[in-house]
């Protein structure tokens, strides 16, 4: 698997990164987890946006889905015509979320652009991945993913407080990317963000070989994230766009 950070920033883009969205390879079969605020014109720097396969939505807030909008935009009216639907996953109602921020009749909505799926119990194959989903803890239906291929494993939180369940599906993950948004001792809402030794803890104690560090909003010091989330003892880096990762 290749994952390249299109968008990184946490709740609204930065002046140097789109929200949240992140490119996935394997086998020549391309997928989006998420697509944020901003995504969709840094998206264009690494790939054509008609050779994406499929979308993975990870929860229906603006900085995760909201670049959905455009995309419609650019399947619906491609000059040559409209381009394929391919499937978009998520929770629940997703496509009612996407048709409401475009000011869209619920049908067709986006329906004939977009197949929508709302996320099935346990795991589900999409082209050659095999993804896991497990329903997190944040103000809104969130769920985190853990995405395996050709023996390594990938793990996304999206957006979450502490939980178990996060735990469960980074276990042993090769990549664990997760969420960062808050600062240790500043922030206080345990039920919507991880802070960075958050971050840390979940990823020690599922036995994660890389940690990557993402959600950051543009208010937060990086620098100090990274040093909070020191009691992980594998290597830990943040996020950037246009990094790349090979599984």
């Amino acid at each position: 698997m290749k994952l390249t950070v299109v968008g990184c920033s946490g709740s609204f883009p930065g002046p140097s990164s789109p929200a949240s969205c992140y490119l996935l390879e394997a086998d020549g079969y391309k997928v989006l987890l998420d697509m944020g605020s901003g995504a969709l014109g840094a998206l264009q720097r690494y790939t054509d946006v008609y050779d994406i396969d499929a979308v993975v939505l990870s929860h229906l807030h603006a900085d995760h889905c909201m670049d959905l909008c455009g995309y419609y935009v650019a399947r619906k009216y491609r000059p040559e015509g409209p381009a394929p639907k391919i499937p978009v996953y998520g929770p629940a109602d997703s496509a009612g979320r996407m048709a409401r921020a475009y000011d869209l009749p619920m049908e067709p909505g986006m329906n004939e652009e977009f197949a929508f799926t709302e996320y099935p119990s346990g795991a589900f194959e999409l082209g050659p991945l095999r993804i896991t989903t497990d329903l997190l803890v944040h103000p809104i239906d969130s769920f985190g993913m853990r995405i395996e291929h050709g023996g390594k494993t990938l793990t996304y939180s999206g957006d979450t407080g502490a939980c178990d369940g996060l735990v469960r599906l980074a276990k042993d993950s090769d990549l664990f990317l997760c969420e960062a948004s808050f600062h240790d001792g500043r922030d206080d809402a345990p039920t919507i963000h991880l802070n960075g030794r958050e971050a840390a803890e979940h990823a020690a104690r599922a036995g994660t070989q890389k940690l990557v560090l993402t959600h950051i909003p543009p208010w937060n010091d990086m620098d100090r994230t990274l040093s909070e989330a020191a009691c992980f003892d594998g290597p830990t880096e943040l996020a950037r766009p246009g990094a790349v990762y090979t599984l």
